[in-house]
This record gives C-alpha cells, structure tokens and sequence, in this order.
C-alpha cells in the first residue's frame, strides 16, 4: 500500500480516532464514568448519615483491657465450654461464655481450589485473625447481658432442624435462648425473657461483630489472594439503613472512617434493615427483628496487646418492654456464611430488605449485571456447567444483535470492495488533500457505504463485557468452578507458554507469569492467546486502514490485548474468545455472500498452490 505523502488522511484520521475512542478509551475513562460517580455517591450518603439526628440510647459497652492471648484455633476452642453444631452447611461451635458465635466453617466451599480444607470464616477472638458475632442485652445503656455471662444447656449437638436451648438467669430475669440454624446461613437466636424482678425492665437487644488483626491478613487466612481484589469489588462494613445500602471498605475503616465518629453512630427508623462486614464472597452480619428501628456504629479498638487491632461493628436494636412478672420473645438473626446469589436473594423475598446487594452488583451497570447473573445462574441450573452457560450466554446475547451485526458486517464488505478505488484516489489527488476528501466523499455516497457502520455494534458489546466483568468478578458461583482444562473459573487461566501448556507441569501458570520481565510472554495462557488470534482474525475480515502507522497501530491491538486479558479471570476470556469465533464465523459469511475475497480465502488458495502471480 502506497502513502501519499503527506501524513494520515483526514478521513482516516476521524475514522480511527472514532474507532480507537470506542474500543480503548472506554476502558480509560470507565475510572471516572463509572467508579468515579459510584465513590462519589458512597460519600454523599456517608454525609447524610452523619447528619442524621438518632432518637435511641448510645451503645456504652465496655471494653476488654485484658491482654488477649493469641493462640491457635485448636487451643483457642479448647479453653472455654461450646455448643457443637454441625448443620447442613456450616459446622462449628458456639462458646457458652457469652453465647458467642466464633467458629464457623463453610462445608460447600474451601479455602483452596484443591478441596481439602473447608474456609473457615469464623475465629476464637484469642487466636489469630479472630473473628466473632454476638447477640446480648442492655439496659439503660449499659450491657445487662453480654459476653462474660455464662449460659448452661443440656444439649450436645445443635442441627437443621434440632435447636438447642440455653438458660441463664441474672438481675432478676430469667432468659431462654432457643438458637436454630436454617438449611443455609442463618442462625436465630429466640429469646424468651420472664421478668421475676417485680418492677417493669426496659431492654435493647445488642449484638456485635468482631474482627482482630489486620483486615489484609485476615482475607489471605481466609481466602487466599482476596485482599487483592479490592477494586471492583467492596469489601468491608456493608448495612440497609431505611432499605438504603451504606459501606465503608476497609481502608477508610483503618482511618477510623465509619457510620459515625460519636456514640450515637447511624440510625434507621421503622423500615428494618441490617449490618455487618463483608468480603469477596462472605459476610457476617447482624440482624434484628424488622419491625423496629436500630442504631449501629463502627468502634476501631487498641487493647493493651497493641500488636493485635481490632474492629466493631456495634447494634443497638429496638427497645422491649418486660413488665414485672411477664415474659416477651425477641427473635434476633446472625448471618454467617457465602454470598450465594439464591440464597441471599430468598432471605431479601422473607423480608430482609436489600440482603442480595450484599453482592456489589454496582451502581450504574446493576440494571444490567443483575439481570445478566440471573440469567447466567439459569444456564447453569439448567445445563449443569457454569463453563457451558457462559457459552450459552454468548449465544443469547448476540442473538438479539445479530440483524446490527449483519447490517455492520454488511458495510465492512463495500468498504473492504473500495480499497482498491481509494488507493486510486489518494495517488491521483495526493498533491490536494481537499480534493482528495471530496473524492472520498463521493465514492462512499455513490456506494451506499458508511465507515462508521462497523463501530455500532461496539456501542452495545462494551457495556455487557464490563457488566460482565463485573459479574465474573464479584460472584461466588465462579469460584473454583472448574470447566475442560481450566480449574478455577475465577482465576487466570492456569496453563503458560513456559510449561508448554500444562504438558510439562514444572510450574504453575501464575507462577511462571510472577517471573520478573520474562514471566511476561512466557507467562501467557491458551486462552488469552485464542483471543489474541481470534481477535486478529477479525480484523483481517474488516477493511484495512490506507495509512501505513494506523495499520501498523491496529495490527499491534490484538497482541496488546491479548497480554492484557491474561490477567483475567479465564471465564472473562473464555465468553470473549467465543463471541469472537462466533462474530469470525458470521462476518466471514456476510463477507462472502457480498462477494468480498478476504484474508483467510487468500491464504487458503497459497496453501493450496492456487494463488495468482504476482506481476513483476
């Protein structure tokens, strides 16, 4: 191809300025169009809360100033009486000193991909990393019922569908704890007060979540590279005040950034709601009866063992009223466990407000990630194979694009027919710019063709891949899902150049990508490399630009995305790499069918010894 000269065509500098800005710069600008916005609107509703004027009592729960102990979880559960309970999915013990709920392990999901050891969510408060919820009670601001008092039962096991009682007696009342766990991550704590003190009593359920040590080391005890992925997703404190959402990540959380900096803390009134901490894919929340108001706060605490640090979550629920000689039942929950979508979602349909945001949907794109998973989690029930339902999304989703995608590929293929004639344009009007653009001009009338068309249908794919991104990222369900070769969805893709692709398991994909400069290029998986390829294909289908630095610039993409996207969760690449054999298979038929000799024919008839001499 011959350059005229003088620089980039007008024409094709405005083609692929328009074209560079549709595939790139929305990937640049989606920090402040979408992320931007979304902390911005954190922070307002932050300051609204702060301007909130709360009616209830403060929390006044003292403080331990006792030096904690920090020992490992099998000590730390051998030095105080428990309740064992060992429900469908969650097994564990709840210490009686306190009726606290500090050792959980989830029985459906594991700390590594290899399966062998069950996550383990919650911990003794004096081992490492530890992590606890309560239900207690106050009265008149001061803790009447908390974590030194020690309940009694006669139960030794606590099931789905077996409760276990728990009495304790003190200051003239008499209070039965009945805990019952659901079949997923629920637990209930109903307790049955009877005032014996011949004066009525005003009581507050008050519950806390605790956490102690540095949240980062916390996510790697728990989840293995989670604190690492603190950017499309939220983690930290998460609640529904009046069925608004409120966060704070753990980082602001370290700045001693929370609900409120006074005792008061954020208040919700009649409309229920709920509050707790979150990660990547758990949570341990607290949750009051629904029909009345509560009051939380964040209390960043520095014991004596200033080694350690540690967060609360403090829950101060509505007020109960026990006369002299009556009993009331107050039902309070503790949520502990995975943020699966059918889960959570049936405990919002119960009457938890908001509970299936707990999953960060986002703010601009929930209208469509939402819907996407829902989707996609229908596939999956109904094929038995998450990898398979992200192929049959891809398929789904182009369906209805495919009359814009024929009409695009459709005007690819004039423009591919009218090289030749702009090449013949260009040389006659080299010396006249101005004449050259309206030659240009008329030939594309004349043509019915339109060098815009083939960008349209990037208008509608950019927004599902970034809803999809953000659904792949966020969601439980991916994780260590395993689907042909690939064995944790969620994760880059496992195989490398440098260990031929799995064949010679001297390294792992990661870590041979870990490797400085070299890791690189010998780091990158099939998948990405597929995409890569499939990506090239594609644009060896569509026209080619006439300046040789936008050729050359456009030749470059493929390989640049294609390292790009080996840092993608494989699922991510696997949809795209399919969409793309998809659209190479439908734009080579448009192409075809108009009568267009592409690439790919070109290079067939050299393989098969039928490609024309060229002219000397």
């Amino acid at each position: 191809m011959m350059n005229n000269g003088n620089g980039m065509d007008p024409q094709d500098q405005r083609n692929f300025l328009i074209a560079m800005a549709l595939m790139i710069a929305f990937v640049f600008l989606y920090q402040t169009v979408v992320v931007g916005p979304e902390n911005a609107r954190r922070k307002a509703a932050t300051e609204a809360a702060k301007a909130n004027a709360p009616v209830t009592q403060s929390v006044d729960a003292p403080i331990s100033t006792a030096p904690l102990v920090v020992e490992s979880v099998e000590d730390a559960l051998n030095t105080s009486d428990r309740l064992i309970f060992d429900a469908d999915r969650v097994d564990g013990s709840i210490r009686l000193q306190g009726a606290v709920l500090d050792d959980l392990n989830l029985k459906s999901h594991y700390k590594t991909v290899a399966k062998k050891e069950e996550l383990r969510l919650l911990r003794p408060e004096n081992s490492k990393n530890g992590y606890t919820v309560s239900w207690s009670w106050l009265e008149q601001g001061k803790v009447l019922v908390g974590e030194k008092d020690m309940w009694t039962t006669s139960d030794t096991l606590l099931k789905t569908g077996n409760a276990a009682v728990l009495n304790l007696t003190k200051d003239g009342l008499q209070i039965e704890r009945t805990i019952d766990i659901d079949e997923n991550y629920m637990f209930s704590y109903t307790d049955r007060i009877t005032n014996t003190s011949g004066a009525d009593r005003v009581l507050r359920p008050y519950g806390q979540v605790k956490r102690f040590g540095q949240w980062k080391d916390f996510l790697e005890a728990t989840d293995p590279g989670s604190s690492k992925k603190m950017g499309l997703a939220h983690q930290g404190l998460l609640g529904a005040f009046d069925k608004e959402l409120t966060w704070r990540n753990y980082t602001n959380l370290a700045k001693g950034k929370g609900l409120k900096k006074s005792e008061d803390g954020r208040r919700s009134a009649q409309e229920g709601g709920w509050v707790g901490l979150t990660d990547m894919y758990w949570m341990a929340a607290l949750i009051p009866e629904q029909q009345g108001g509560f009051t939380a706060t964040v209390r960043d605490v520095n014991p004596t063992d200033t080694t350690r640090e540690r967060l609360d979550i403090l829950m101060s629920a509505a007020p109960v009223t026990v006369g002299a000689g009556k009993t009331v039942t107050v039902t309070n929950r503790i949520f502990a466990g995975a943020k699966e979508y059918d889960v959570v979602r049936e405990y919002e349909q119960a009457g938890i407000p908001r509970f299936d945001d707990s999953i960060d949907w986002g703010s601009i794109l929930r209208s469509i990630t939402k819907p996407l998973f829902s989707l996609l989690n229908w596939l999956n029930a109904k094929i038995g194979s998450f990898g398979l339902a992200i192929l049959a999304l891809v398929v789904l989703v182009k369906i209805p694009l495919i009359p814009l995608y024929n009409a695009s590929y459709k005007s690819m293929a004039k423009m591919k027919k009218l090289t030749e004639p702009m090449k013949e344009i260009q040389e006659r009007f080299k010396a006249d710019p101005q004449r050259r653009q309206q030659e240009i001009m008329k030939l594309y009338k004349r043509e019915k063709a339109n060098p815009l068309a083939g960008c349209i249908p990037i208008l509608f794919t950019i927004p599902v891949f970034f809803a999809l991104y953000k659904v792949l990222y966020v969601t439980l369900e991916m994780r260590h899902t395993s689907f042909m070769f690939l064995n944790d969805l969620s994760a880059p893709d496992p195989t490398a150049i440098g260990n031929l692709f799995g064949l010679i398991p001297w390294m792992s994909g990661p870590d041979i990508a870990a490797i400085p400069i070299l890791g690189f290029v010998i780091g990158i998986g099939i998948l990405p490399i597929m995409y890569g390829v499939t990506m090239a294909g594609i644009q060896a289908l569509s026209p080619p630009p006439a300046d040789p630095t936008q050729r050359t610039i456009m030749m470059a993409l493929p390989f640049v995305f294609m390292f790009i996207f080996g840092g993608f969760a494989s699922g991510l690449v696997l949809y795209w790499v399919w969409s793309n054999i998809l659209s190479l298979i439908q734009q080579y038929y448009i192409m075809r069918r108009n009568g267009v000799e592409t690439e790919l024919d070109k290079l067939v008839k050299r393989l098969l010894g039928r490609a024309p001499k060229e002219a000397e």
